[in-house]
């Protein structure tokens, strides 16, 4: 038997399987595929007309910190084609490092000014670029394992050296010529307050059975004041994969969703959110 034909033969196979346990209907049939189709694309639109989108209750400024409640965890590629993952409303957004990361970023501008309708990319490249906005200057995390909370910031750090070759006219110019290569890293320390900051952002992943049916997911992100226990704003998000088969490898990185951020590759949407509520200060 030839390794394709048994590569094909075993995707039949498991997608039956599939079918038959979890959709009650056949993903590799056409007909009963654009009627699932149908059925989600109602549900969608619905949920989308209905329940998602964007509340802000009241704005902050001059933010410095905020407090992140949870950080969304690494994915894998069978996280990124199960149904069920609690994480797939959000599955193009960065995670670990990166999420915290994406809140120490700088917002910077790719289709002219940033408002509210063209939001830029962020970024943890230093110096920021001309007509940036500034992210966070610290998050901090609490720590599952140990209890403690950490706070993070962001730093350029050496990271390799130069040709020496390459930079030989700047040697010879400067025999101090810095050679360092440098990277911009997080840097994690203990947090120096024995309370936590007054501003915390959450999120709630949603994981109902007869929406992750239709290949629909939804979540939450909530901004919350602590000292007077305010929800400052909250966005709901739902997406939805056409793809039902599980042949195809990675779905939830292939998904539609509302409402739209209006953001550079959808990484970094609860960032984009939340400083429209916590707005970060400037004269960093």
């Amino acid at each position: 038997m030839k390794p394709a034909f048994k590569i094909r033969l075993a995707a039949i196979l498991f997608a039956s399987l599939w079918a038959t346990a979890s959709w009650s209907y056949d993903p590799l049939n056409r007909t009963e595929y654009l009627a699932k189709i149908k059925e989600a694309e109602a549900y969608y639109k619905d949920k989308c007309e209905k329940v998602a989108g964007i509340k802000i209750y009241k704005t902050v400024p001059d933010v410095e910190g905020v407090l992140l409640l949870k950080i969304r965890p690494n994915r894998t590629d069978r996280e990124l084609a199960d149904p069920n993952w609690p994480g797939a409303a959000f599955g193009r957004e960065r995670r670990g490092d990166g999420y915290i990361a994406s809140f120490l970023g700088s917002e910077v501008p790719t289709q002219g000014p940033i408002d509210a309708k063209h939001r830029g990319q962020i970024s943890n490249n230093f110096p920021p670029a001309p007509n940036s906005l500034p992210g966070y200057r610290w998050v901090e995390v609490p720590d599952p394992k140990d209890g403690q909370r950490y706070r993070y910031t962001g730093s350029m750090k050496p990271s390799g050296k130069k040709n020496p070759q390459a930079y030989k006219a700047e040697l010879e110019k400067d025999p101090n010529y810095d050679m360092n290569v440098y990277r911009w890293s997080l840097d994690k320390t203990p947090s120096p307050s024995k309370t936590p900051p007054r501003y915390a952002v959450t999120f709630e992943d949603h994981v109902i059975p007869e929406e992750r049916a239709l290949w629909v997911a939804s979540s939450t992100v909530k901004v919350l004041d602590l000292k007077t226990n305010e929800v400052l704003g909250e966005m709901t998000r739902y997406a939805i994969n056409y793809i039902h088969a599980p042949h195809h490898s990675m779905p939830w990185l292939n998904h539609s969703e509302c409402p739209l951020m209006y953001a550079t590759g959808d990484s970094d949407s609860s960032r984009h959110f939340v400083d429209q509520i916590l707005i970060p200060k400037k004269d960093k």
